[in-house]
C-alpha cells in the first residue's frame, strides 16, 4: 500500500493506493495517527483505492473520531460506497 499526505494547516488530505486491509491496516493507522492532534479535518481521498475490508472500515472509523467527525470521503468507487452503504457508513460519514 501506497500513501501519500497533505497537510495544510489544520486539515490533511490522505491518499491511500491499493488495498485497505489487515495486512496494510497498520501502515494507515500509522499514517493517520502521525498526522497529530491539530489536525481537526481530515479528507480521504479514495480514487486509487481498490478495496477495503472491515479492518480499514474500523479505521476510517477511528479516524472520523479522532477528527471531531470531520473526514470526507473522496472519489470512492461503486464497490466501496456499496460497502459504506452495506454498514450504514454512509449515513455516518460525509462522502463526497
Amino acid at each position: 500500500m501506497n500513501i501519500t499526505k497533505e497537510i495544510n494547516g489544520t486539515s490533511a488530505m490522505i491518499r491511500p493506493e491499493g488495498w485497505l486491509d489487515t495486512p496494510n491496516a497498520a501502515e494507515f493507522k500509522a499514517a493517520i495517527d502521525s498526522l497529530g492532534a491539530e489536525i481537526t479535518e481530515l479528507t480521504i481521498d479514495m480514487e486509487k483505492l481498490e478495496y477495503i475490508s472491515s479492518a480499514g472500515l474500523r479505521l476510517i472509523v477511528a479516524a472520523h473520531k479522532q477528527v471531531g467527525g470531520n473526514l470526507t470521503i473522496k472519489n470512492a468507487s461503486p464497490e466501496i460506497i456499496d460497502v459504506f452503504r452495506m454498514t450504514g457508513f454512509d449515513k455516518r460519514l460525509n462522502i463526497q
